[in-house]
């Protein structure tokens, strides 16, 4: 499986617009600078750990464990042959 690049492009300009376009769009204030810092934080947050989750699903590192009776179960069942 390989990443998708629209997939990857289209979230990165979802969270890029949040973190870069928005700080600009904060209504003048006394806390427009924690606003703008909210704002640019939970965009890099979010688009973080977005793409560590779809990295994962690429390559997981734990893969399900069948033990030995299901294993020879479901090759009897689905008329595969097994070596044991």
């Amino acid at each position: 499986m390989a990443a998708s690049p629209i997939s990857v492009v289209l979230f990165t300009l979802i969270w890029g617009v949040v973190g870069i376009v928005l700080p600009f769009l904060v209504p003048r204030g006394p806390n427009r600078g924690i606003l703008q810092a909210i704002l640019m934080l939970t965009a890099a947050t979010c688009w973080l750990f977005w793409v560590c989750c779809y990295m994962a699903q690429m390559n997981p590192l734990i893969g399900p464990k069948v033990s030995t009776h299901t294993l020879l179960l479901m090759a009897r069942e689905w008329g595969s042959a097994v070596d044991i």
